[in-house]
Parts: structure tokens; C-alpha cells; sequence
């Protein structure tokens, strides 16, 4: 059977990327979609593990030859899913974790209806501020305009099937690990094994 493909999204700092690499150490049926971005790589970043960081010209051919299923401009820089990646690991099996802006989880969503999605919220405003703040990553002009953002991007949690307070780290990872698990279970993602199963009862 193909593997789900979950949609994560957030505020910028409510920790989607945090939170998807918790649910992959859990469970090795899982693999996050590595998005492609023109900005710069923060501290600690890993070409190819966090991003695929290329240039501006770069990311801007690539949307030319169709290589992405989403893309948004997005904080002043580009970030794109390529759909090679997604659609291989979905084929084998995999659920496929998508950490994506809203733009982007609203282009996936017409492209793949059988999405599932997910918005992680902050506690807060001030857990919010903190945690920008602590990054130490974004300048004064670069936080307002996250702040700023984050209201219109809450403002859409409605759009999506689940939600997430990520205040507690642990429990939010449970909570994210709690869907996934529940979404593999569905009658349609089952009916193979119930016939194989209902098959042994009839030799």
C-alpha cells in the first residue's frame, strides 16, 4: 500500500521542524520531504538533512521545469517541495511528513485531496516571541516580520484536520505519533489484511 502524506504546518517558531524529527526517530516508516529554499543555511544546518539550500536562480530554473508540487515565497526567500522525492517515498510505502507553510499545504491539497493535515499552534504569543527570540538567527526586522505573519498563518488552523498545541514537547510528539499511527489504521488502508485474514478462514 502507498504510505500517507501528512501535512505539517505552523508558524514560523511553533517548532513543525522540531517536531518532525521527534516523530522520525519513533518510527522508521516514516521519512520527512528534505524542501529545497534560496535562503541562506542558519547555524548547524546540513545541506540535504534540513534543506537543500541552492540560489535564487537555481530554485527559480527549477520551478521553470516543473520539478516542484509546491512553492511559496515565503519570509522574503523561495521553499519548495520537490515532487520526485514525495512521490517515490509514498509509492514504497512510506508516510511522507511535509513541513510547509500554509501556502504550500493549500497548493498540496489540490494536488493530493487524500492529504492529511496537521497545524501545530504555539501556547502563546510571548512562547512564540521566545523561542524567535532564542533562535538568535533573526534580526529585529526579520522577527516583526514572523510576528506578523504568524496571525494571519493561525488564522487558518480551521483548514486542517488536526491541530497540535506544541507547549509540552514530549506530549506533542505523542499527540503527532497518535495520528499517524490512527491514519495507517483506516478501513481503506486496511483491506488488504482483512481479506488476507478473512482468506484463512476459508480453506
Amino acid at each position: 500500500m502507498a504510505g500517507n502524506l501528512i501535512i505539517i504546518s505552523a508558524p514560523s517558531g511553533a517548532g513543525k521542524t522540531t517536531l518532525v524529527r521527534e516523530v522520525v526517530k519513533r518510527d522508521r516508516g516514516v521519512r520527512p520531504s528534505v524542501s529545497y529554499t534560496s535562503r541562506a543555511p542558519r547555524d548547524k544546518e546540513r545541506n540535504g538533512i534540513d534543506y537543500f539550500f541552492v540560489t535564487r536562480d537555481e530554485f527559480e530554473a527549477m520551478v521553470e521545469r516543473g520539478e516542484f508540487i509546491e512553492w511559496a515565497y515565503v519570509h522574503a526567500n523561495l521553499y519548495g517541495t520537490a515532487r520526485r522525492q514525495v512521490e517515490e517515498s509514498l509509492k514504497f510505502g512510506y508516510d511522507v511528513l511535509l513541513a510547509i507553510d500554509v501556502q504550500g499545504a493549500e497548493q498540496i491539497r489540490k494536488i493530493f485531496p487524500d492529504s492529511i493535515s496537521v497545524f501545530i499552534l504555539p501556547p502563546s504569543y510571548e512562547a512564540l516571541i521566545e523561542r524567535l527570540g532564542c533562535r538568535g538567527d533573526n534580526d529585529d526586522e526579520d522577527l516583526k516580520l514572523r510576528l506578523r505573519n504568524a496571525l494571519d498563518e493561525l488564522s487558518d488552523y480551521s483548514r486542517f484536520d488536526y491541530l497540535v498545541v506544541n507547549e509540552d514537547l514530549v506530549r506533542a510528539t505523542d499527540e503527532l505519533m497518535s495520528i499517524i499511527v490512527a491514519e495507517r489504521c483506516r478501513r481503506k488502508k486496511r483491506v488488504w489484511a482483512a481479506e488476507k485474514i478473512i482468506n484463512t478462514f476459508r480453506k
